[in-house]
Formats: C-alpha cells, sequence, structure tokens
C-alpha cells in the first residue's frame, strides 16, 4: 500500500477567527468517536487541515468509507511520501496515476514547494513529472484548466508528498459546535432529515419520541430506534427519550372535540418535550415540520401549537418540499427505515376532519377543562432513555458528546 496517511481539508471552519482552534479540536474528538473501533488513531490537527495516519490497507478502506458521514470535513485526500529525489518522486508519480490507467482522462501537476532549498523550483517540478506521466499512460492528456485528476505534490521539509484524489465531505459544523437542542423523532421521513440538517449546522442532539402502547408496536418503536442509530454515523452518541404517551392521548380524546385532537396534542408533545429540554440543559427543540404539509402544519396550527412554550423551535424543513425531503432521507440511508409500515402515535387517533385553522382562545377553552399538568409529569418522570449506538465506548472523554 502507498499511503500513508489521509489529509482533511476543513471548509467552513477555515473562516473562524480566534475560536478557530475549539472547532479544530471538536472536529478532532468527532473523528476519533465515529472510528472508535479503530482506535488508537493517530491525528495530527494543523490549523488549516487535518492529518490521520494510516497504519494498513484495511484501516485504510474503513476511514475513506465512512470520513465522508463526518461533519466539518469539506474533503479529503489520501496522501502518498517518498523521499526527496527526483527519480524516486517519477516513481511515485507513475505509481499513483497507475490507478487511472485504463481511462481516457485529462490530469495536470500541481507543486508546492515548502522547501525552498530543494534544487528544482515548482514550475521545474511540474514539467519533469508531467512528462514523465504522459511518457507512461498514453491514454492521458494534460488539462491544465479543468482537469478530470489534479496531481498534488507538496515538497516539505520532511519528506515529498503526494495526491491524486479528492473525496467530498459533508461540509458543515463538527457536531457539539453550536450547542444542543432536543429533536422530536417519529417515524415518519422527516424528522431524521430535520435531524441531520441540524446535526450538519453544529448541533448536538438528543431525541423524544411518544410511544403509545398498545396502538403502536414493539416494532414500531425499534424503528425510531433505528433511526436514531442512523443519525449516530455523522459523529456522536444520542441520548433517545421513550415517553409513555397512551394515558395523556386517551385523555386527550376524551376531553377535546375530535377536530381539535391533532392540535391538542401537539400542544401536549411540546410541553413534554420543554420540561425534557430543561432537564437536559438543551438550548431548543427540533422537529420536521413542514409548512402546509398537513393540517398540524399550516401557520394557523404551528402558531397555536407554538404558544405552550418560549422556548425556540427549530424547523430546517419548514420551507421544503417533500420530494426533497425524500432525495435528503434517501442519501442519508434513512429513507427506507422511515417507510416501514409501522404506526406511530401521531397517525393513530387522527380525526377525520382535523382543524386546519384553530384559533388559539377555543384551543385553551377546550383544554381548560382538564387539569393535563399531573399527566404530563407523570410522562416525563416514567420516560426511558437509552443510549445510541448501544455499544460500549473506550474513551471517557467522549462522553461529553452526549
Amino acid at each position: 500500500m502507498i499511503w500513508k496517511e489521509i489529509l482533511i481539508r476543513y471548509g467552513e471552519l477555515s473562516t473562524k477567527g480566534r475560536n478557530k482552534n475549539d472547532f479544530i479540536n471538536r472536529l478532532r474528538d468527532n473523528v476519533r468517536y465515529s472510528f472508535n473501533d479503530l482506535m488508537p488513531l493517530k491525528i495530527r490537527a494543523e490549523r488549516d487541515r487535518m492529518f490521520i495516519e494510516i497504519e494498513n490497507e484495511e484501516k485504510m478502506n474503513i476511514l475513506m468509507e465512512r470520513l465522508p458521514e463526518v461533519f466539518g470535513i469539506q474533503s479529503f485526500s489520501p496522501v502518498a511520501s517518498c523521499e526527496k529525489d527526483m527519480e524516486k518522486i517519477k516513481a511515485l508519480a507513475i505509481q499513483i496515476m497507475e490507478l487511472y490507467q485504463d481511462q481516457n482522462i485529462t490530469f495536470k501537476v500541481e507543486v508546492r514547494r515548502t522547501d525552498k532549498s530543494f534544487p528544482l523550483d515548482s514550475h521545474a517540478i511540474q514539467r519533469e513529472i508531467g512528462g514523465t506521466v504522459l511518457r507512461n499512460y498514453q491514454n492521458l492528456s494534460v488539462n491544465v484548466k479543468k482537469p478530470d485528476v489534479e496531481l498534488r505534490i507538496e515538497v516539505r521539509l520532511d519528506a515529498v508528498y503526494m495526491m491524486a484524489q479528492v473525496i467530498q465531505g459533508a461540509g458543515g459544523m463538527p457536531v457539539g459546535s453550536n450547542g444542543k437542542s432536543l429533536l422530536m423523532l417519529s417515524g415518519g421521513i422527516d424528522s431524521p432529515v430535520a435531524g441531520y440538517l441540524m446535526m450538519k449546522r453544529g448541533v448536538r442532539l438528543e431525541a423524544i419520541h411518544f410511544y403509545s402502547p398498545p396502538y403502536t408496536s414493539q416494532n414500531s418503536l425499534q424503528k425510531v430506534k433505528d433511526l436514531a442509530n442512523e443519525l449516530t454515523k455523522f459523529g456522536a452518541k444520542i441520548r433517545l427519550h421513550i415517553i409513555p404517551f397512551t394515558e395523556l392521548q386517551v385523555l386527550i380524546k376524551e376531553s377535546v372535540p375530535e377536530n381539535m385532537t391533532m392540535t391538542t396534542t401537539r400542544r401536549m408533545m411540546l410541553r413534554i418535550a420543554d420540561k425534557v429540554r430543561e432537564e437536559i440543559g438543551a438550548m431548543a427543540i427540533v422537529t420536521g415540520e413542514s409548512l402546509g404539509q398537513v393540517a398540524s402544519q399550516t401557520l394557523e396550527s404551528l402558531t397555536a401549537i407554538n404558544a405552550v412554550t418560549s422556548t425556540p423551535i427549530l424547523r430546517p424543513l419548514i420551507a421544503s418540499d417533500k420530494l426533497d425531503i425524500i432525495e435528503i432521507a434517501e442519501r442519508i440511508g434513512t429513507y427506507e427505515t422511515s417507510i416501514q409500515p409501522y404506526e406511530d402515535c401521531c397517525t393513530i387517533f387522527t380525526p377525520a376532519s382535523p382543524k386546519t385553522k384553530p384559533k388559539l382562545e377555543k384551543v385553551m377553552h377546550y383544554e381548560s377543562f382538564t387539569e393535563f399538568d399531573e399527566y404530563i409529569e407523570r410522562a416525563v418522570k416514567n420516560r426511558e432513555v437509552h443510549i445510541l449506538p448501544e455499544k460500549k465506548v473506550q474513551e471517557d472523554k467522549f462522553a461529553d458528546l452526549l
């Protein structure tokens, strides 16, 4: 194996100022967490890029497979190295470009010479290596403006480093760099995508799910666990809070006019979520709501639902089309799980004609005849908490990722 390390480019992190090191350290911790099964990992973090040392081909393959899922990485490249000798540099270039020997593509050579004592300047190295590659691979041609492959050579003080692949990363910010929020996670398509988008902006998530046995099955609960587990691959563990909601949901059905039950159900969910959020120290609540998609997601409904809390409600999908949401779900690997045919508590008591423009004063009037507080407190107290993924993390210092 010719590869010695993987070079990671920060992307958006490069724009940070005095607190840049905090973001870089968070990214390094997230990489270590994501590859906990490969520990120990030798990671060298510099101001503009990060390097992971490669020990063997198996580790290399795992790193290449999972790195695109870690937020905060703009792109990365496998890197080879050799001594600062032109013949060895040529030999390494030939070996790397062998990867493209069966493709009719264009290339260019880009040289960065940190060691100014090296006898050849950047332009001379470009000419030497470019000519060598062309003589050995007749299928390749030069394109200096928009090449298919850019062979990058860095002449550093200790050695010469060379790369040809640039693999796109997930971009965004390292998870945990922008605080913590509580995701209202159903078993549907939207809420996992909302969680993904908030994680991409550096938000660390815990999740809450409302479970109503016997109306909802163990399969529906497992589906939600699987969805939360899918989100952990983007760089952090997730604590999933399972709320026993049957008692409260039946009470709502008995106490509120049928066409108002959906609004009141969402209001009670939000009240419970807000209490859990306060207990865990989260700063906001995240939902998968998209404007106008269902009856509870009209402006009038959202206004009535929001009225139970002053906590910020983050809705990253609010202006998204359903097809766009599905496309993201397919790309991040949650779609097939989300479409499994197991009902969640939001669908089991859905009225035939739900109110799409509920008046807040009327909702509050109907709710005033029932004491919900006791039921809310009991639901919060009796919740179950699951830590995903369900495996032991080896290093205690990653506990702050929860």
